[in-house]
């Protein structure tokens, strides 16, 4: 919670913390980078049982949240008169036990409303990990700011994608290139044994069963998958 206020004060020049705080805290901070994790967003949940016929159902309502400040902007720009409850934890169960008419909270998966009898109505804020600067950094520091984005993309873009090794006929090879094309052109190995080569490619894991299947339909043999930790592109 005290990242964003951390860096824009440089007492640290760099800052991992999620959009929703840089949003609350309200903190003059430059942000660098989204970085694609802690992705959840920020919504308004009412009981399951209400009926909801649009924004005018908070006028003069209670709703119990961990972030006023983005709520009291939403609702003076949406022309809501509602009061808010601040609380520090625990916000869904707020209208179970009488403290509110409604929520403003983090939602995920949409399991914790659920369980507390409570459903998204509006969604307000969408939320991931950020990388955030004080803005100001030395030309020492920037470059250092740089490399710390270059190895974040490089971890980021090896997300979904899976590397392909197999074994297959020489003359199948221009079949196989043409299923797995990878980032330029696979690669192509020979094999001891002659007539056959290895061939090395990456793909996006959501398309893997499909171009196994359209391998091993060519003749592809001995396919292995490995995981990608990093790619540089």
């Amino acid at each position: 919670d005290d990242i964003p206020q951390a860096v824009a004060q440089g007492v640290a020049d760099l800052g991992i913390v999620g959009y929703n705080e840089v949003c609350e805290r309200g903190e003059s901070v430059e942000i660098v980078d989204r970085l694609g994790f802690g992705v959840c967003r920020i919504s308004l949940a009412i009981p399951k049982a209400e009926e909801y016929p649009g924004l005018e159902y908070f006028n003069g309502k209670r709703i119990a949240t961990s972030y006023p400040n983005i709520l009291d902007k939403f609702l003076k720009d949406k022309g809501i008169d509602a009061k808010i409850n601040v609380i520090a934890g625990s916000v869904e169960i707020a209208p179970t036990v009488g403290m509110s008419d409604a929520i403003f909270d983090i939602v995920s998966s949409g399991g914790t409303l659920v369980s507390n009898g409570l459903k998204e109505v509006e969604k307000v804020v969408f939320s991931e990990a950020v990388l955030i600067s004080c803005g100001n950094l030395s030309e020492d520091k920037a470059k250092l700011l740089e490399q710390i984005k270059f190895r974040f993309n490089a971890v980021r873009d090896s997300r979904g994608k899976k590397y392909l090794l197999m074994n297959i006929p020489n003359d199948r090879i221009e079949g196989a290139i043409k299923i797995v094309p990878a980032m330029r052109s696979p690669t192509v190995l020979p094999l001891a044994q002659s007539g056959w080569s290895s061939l090395h490619s990456v793909v996006d894991e959501s398309v893997l069963w499909e171009k196994i299947e359209s391998l091993k339909e060519i003749g592809a043999e001995g396919i292995l998958v490995l995981s990608v930790e990093k790619m540089v592109l």
